[in-house]
């Protein structure tokens, strides 16, 4: 299992020696390691004086979907696993993967668990956030449950559902993940084996409002692809699914529009549900 790692940045070169040192201390090692910058203006281009086997790719600032497309383009080897600069892995993250694909060889795709932290302690998650085995595809409708830095996918997925989608500002992960899983079996490692930490200005879970608003274009979307597919009863079931997660997430956001007089946004979410229903 030959892996290559993507790891996107912009404005991190602190947190980013720390997410590198936690890739070259695996206790199975990655083939490559790839670093985008996304346009940084720190010292983010010095990074190599410190991991110099690591491969730099700077380019114009595009967005962290648009790195992700560069680095895994960019990649020479068949499995791509992903790595945020702000996140640190556990030294058995890659093992863990290795022993599962090894276990289960028609999956194309994995994740693992994951701890956070804030202000030096570790958060609980609530239960919405709880990792999944086996029927992924329903419990990540509503929201995001599989972290980028957690993933490890095979190549050929991306050929099959397309790359992260640079249009979406923000839950282009959660994005990717359902065009995933309509069509293909996720494994999970269930062990926490990233790190995540919480409360960065610059963390893009936190700048933007309203995230539902970009769910619901990614689910359009999905809507719109499965037509086009060849109709079973499993796909069949799934449209289903996507329908009613929409009309949940039209019906907040309609709400939200009237307790704050947006008129426009009242007209678009009214007639989103009346052709829905």
């Amino acid at each position: 299992m030959d892996i290559s790692v993507v790891i996107p940045s912009y404005n991190r070169y602190e947190v980013l020696q720390r997410a590198l040192a936690s890739v070259y201390a695996q206790t199975y090692k990655p083939k490559e390691v790839i670093i985008i910058d996304d346009g940084s203006t720190d010292k983010t281009s010095q990074i190599l004086k410190l991991f110099p086997d690591a491969k730099y790719y700077f380019q114009k600032n595009a967005g962290v979907s648009s790195a992700r497309n560069r680095g895994i383009e960019k990649a020479s080897y068949e499995w791509i696993a992903f790595l945020d600069s702000d996140d640190e892995w556990h030294r058995d993250k890659l093992q863990e993967h290795l022993e599962l694909h090894l276990n289960k060889p028609e999956l194309l795709m994995s994740y693992t668990d994951e701890k956070w932290m804030r202000d030096a302690k570790e958060v609980k998650l609530a239960k919405k956030y709880a990792k999944v085995d086996k029927d992924i595809f329903s419990s990540s409708l509503s929201h995001c449950i599989i972290a980028p830095s957690s993933a490890v996918m095979h190549k050929t997925l991306f050929e099959s559902v397309g790359f992260f989608d640079e249009t979406l500002e923000v839950c282009e992960d959660y994005d990717l993940w359902l065009r995933v899983a309509i069509k293909h079996k996720i494994g999970l490692v269930d062990k926490k084996l990233i790190t995540k930490y919480g409360g960065a200005e610059d963390q893009l879970s936190s700048k933007f409002w309203g995230m539902d608003r970009f769910r619901v274009v990614a689910l359009e979307k999905l809507l719109r692809e499965s037509v086009q597919e060849e109709i079973t009863s499993t796909l069949y079931d799934k449209k289903e699914m996507i329908r009613s997660e929409l009309l949940k997430k039209y019906t907040l956001l309609l709400k939200g529009a009237i307790k704050h007089d947006k008129i426009q946004d009242i007209k678009i979410y009214e007639k989103k549900i009346s052709e829905l229903v």
